[in-house]
């Protein structure tokens, strides 16, 4: 169980209403110093007046001390009274402890000075053993507040500096990772820009310029090369687009056309485009569906169509002659795709990123939380992955 914590006023009310209960149980049992010839309850106004002043502890604390030191006086002056002296103490503690910085040493002075001077007129006038007794009084209701309220302070202050402090070299370093994270993404961003956007600059120009050339030459539109050339084009147009989109990201700049992640419902452009680029090497492309897509999270939408748009590139590129089949389950908690294209064991030419295209597909599915798995299956090779419907923020 957790401990009950009082706000600050309430913990003063409590202090107030203890001391005063307190103080009329020890005058009620006669527990205290009772002056002759005064009724019991001249004792109560000192009492009563110094839990009232508990209640200010906190804000008006010179106030409290100065009245309260009158009021003390005037106690033992009455009847010395045990619940007057401790809620007086608790003046002085709370003095130090929420006044200002220099209250500690004004209040050690006179409580020091108070001491001293208790202590010497009960040594010249009583007796050294109660002048000695008065002095250690003195020093217990005087002084033992002050110091421990002081200590206290200082530890507080002092902690709180600590804090202040981590919290500082906690945003410096902050700022530091950020810093390089920026420094990070532009470099990547210019490498981008320089390297990749350029060569699919090229590819798009020298294809625009072949298509020329055919048009010149008065090939037909139907023809292999021709649609070569216009499925060139067309992806490296549209790979520039995307890299500019993502150059732009990185840089943190806001691109001059809004991205819009790709959907699934857009699935039949990517198969009419492969089927147009896997048309001279003897492919077809059948799709099927099973189920209500429904509402999907972005992640797992763009997750999805990354996975189709990558099996189906890599469908064009190594697989031998025949169809290609994509299906696609939506059920209740899961999405799962797979692929199923002819498999030509050796086929293709090794290219330098080769596999990179599985690495990224399963790395999607796993950070959705999903299973991915790409192999050999007999004479066809089937790409399936599964995704959740829902994906947590984290994980998205």
């Amino acid at each position: 169980m957790g401990r009950v914590r009082l706000s600050a006023p309430r913990q003063d009310l409590a202090i107030a209403l203890g001391g005063l209960l307190g103080g009329l149980l020890l005058i009620a049992v006669g527990a205290y110093d009772r002056r002759a010839g005064l009724p019991w309850w001249v004792p109560v106004l000192p009492l009563a007046g110094m839990a009232g002043l508990s209640l200010l502890r906190r804000r008006c604390t010179v106030w409290t001390v100065s009245v309260g030191g009158v009021l003390l006086g005037l106690g033992l002056y009455f009847g010395s009274l045990l619940a007057t002296t401790l809620l007086y103490t608790d003046l002085l503690y709370a003095a130090v402890l929420y006044g200002r910085p220099r209250m500690s040493k004004v209040l050690a002075l006179t409580g020091g000075a108070t001491t001293l001077v208790l202590t010497g007129l009960a040594w010249r006038y009583l007796s050294i053993s109660e002048g000695l007794l008065i002095g250690v009084f003195g020093a217990l209701v005087f002084l033992s507040p002050v110091w421990t309220a002081d200590l206290l302070r200082h530890h507080r202050d002092r902690a709180e500096s600590e804090r202040l402090r981590a919290e500082q070299t906690a945003l410096l370093a902050e700022l530091d990772r950020r810093g390089a994270v920026v420094s990070e993404r532009a470099r990547m961003a210019r490498e981008l820009h320089d390297v990749i956007a350029n060569h699919l600059s090229a590819i798009a120009i020298h294809a625009t310029g072949a298509q020329a050339v055919a048009r010149r030459q008065d090939r037909a539109a139907d023809e292999p090369l021709v649609e070569a050339l216009a499925v060139i084009r067309e992806n490296s147009v549209q790979g520039l687009a995307e890299m500019r989109r993502m150059i732009g990201l990185l840089r943190e700049a806001v691109p001059e056309e809004p991205y819009a992640a790709p959907r699934l419902a857009a699935l039949d452009v990517l198969l009419e485009q492969a089927g147009t680029a896997g048309r001279a090497a003897g492919l077809r492309f059948e799709a099927e569906q099973e189920g209500e897509p429904g509402e999907l999270p972005a992640p797992v939408e763009l997750a999805a169509y990354r996975i189709v748009q990558e099996s189906l590139t890599n469908a064009v590129k190594h697989a031998a002659p025949g169809v290609v089949r994509l299906r696609i389950r939506y059920g209740e908690r899961e999405l799962e795709i797979t692929v199923e294209s002819p498999y030509a064991e050796g086929g293709g030419r090794a290219v330098p990123g080769a596999k990179a295209g599985l690495v990224g597909m399963g790395e999607r599915a796993q950070l959705l939380g999903g299973e991915f798995d790409a192999g050999p299956d007999g004479r066809t090779w089937k790409v399936r992955a599964v995704l959740p419907r829902t994906a947590s923020e984290e994980r998205a």
